[in-house]
């Protein structure tokens, strides 16, 4: 008898641990594409918008499929380099965030001086921001701080980014708000 203990050919252990992993997945596949051949009628003749999941600054593709005005379905994109067509939990239910009943269609804004909330269209909402940022930028501007050196900003805005904003949209607001001016630039996804 010898000391020596039986040595563990590690590769074929890993190998034959794969196989009967497959043996046991191997029927998946086949219930997942019967899944989606049941939904496939739904989106039929259904146009075909690449867009990328809110939720987070991943990036994950979708595929938004709709009829009309009205989104149908969205899955996950299988082109997209980032996620292969997977989504997580979150990004699952994108479709959900879009079609619900529940979801508020309107801004809402609360005048000076009032104590209750009315609601008014996104358009009025958008507009009435765009023309308060610039009335704070032309009022609060300056060229020259107190000791005469050129500063050309104004400290009276601030922008503060997250995590849900994919790279492109995170470029373009740091663009836009440098572009008026203003030094305080953050973002939440950087901490």
């Amino acid at each position: 008898m010898s000391d020596t203990k039986p040595v563990i050919d590690l590769t074929s252990l890993l190998a034959r641990a794969a196989g009967a992993l497959g043996e046991r997945v191997g029927a998946l596949p086949n219930v997942l594409s019967k899944r989606s051949k049941e939904l496939r009628p739904r989106i039929a003749g259904a146009k075909k918008t690449p867009g990328v999941c809110p939720y987070c600054a991943v990036g994950c593709g979708t595929t938004v499929y709709s009829k009309g005005n009205q989104i149908i379905d969205i899955e996950g994109n299988p082109d997209s380099p980032i996620n292969a067509g997977t989504l997580c939990p979150k990004g699952s239910a994108t479709f959900q965030l879009h079609v619900n009943p529940n979801r508020v269609t309107t801004a809402k804004y609360r005048a000076p001086f009032a104590s209750e909330w009315t609601d008014v269209p996104y358009d009025w909402a958008m507009e009435r921001i765009a023309q308060r940022v610039k009335d704070t930028r032309d009022r609060t501007f300056r060229e020259h701080d107190e000791q005469g050196r050129r500063v050309n900003r104004t400290t009276a805005i601030a922008s503060l980014g997250g995590a849900t904003l994919d790279n492109e949209e995170n470029y373009l607001i740091g663009k836009l708000f440098r572009n008026i001016g203003t030094p305080f630039i953050e973002n939440q996804a950087r901490i």
